[in-house]
């Protein structure tokens, strides 16, 4: 089994940008963090705090608009496009 870590920061100056980012979301899901090493977190807390990191990097779109129906003479259809957007 290999030792690697996928898990790396690309930009080194990105650390710190990314360490905010975290502890934003860990407290506006009320978890609370410190500088550091944070094992004594529940797994739970710990996957609160990944998931809005995740809800805030991926946002959903949602574009709906009527257009004329191309089976029936006369009728309008709604069509709904989601595209998920990665910031």
């Amino acid at each position: 089994m290999s030792n690697s870590n996928s898990n790396k920061i690309m930009v080194p100056n990105a650390r710190e940008a990314m360490n905010k980012f975290k502890m934003e979301a860990a407290n506006e899901v009320g978890v609370n963090l410190k500088q550091g090493y944070n094992g004594d977190l529940t797994s739970k807390q710990a996957g609160s705090v990944g998931g809005q990191m995740v809800k805030k990097m991926i946002r959903v779109q949602t574009a709906s608009f009527q257009r004329t129906d191309r089976t029936a003479m006369g009728h309008q259809v709604t069509v709904t496009y989601r595209a998920r957007l990665y910031l």
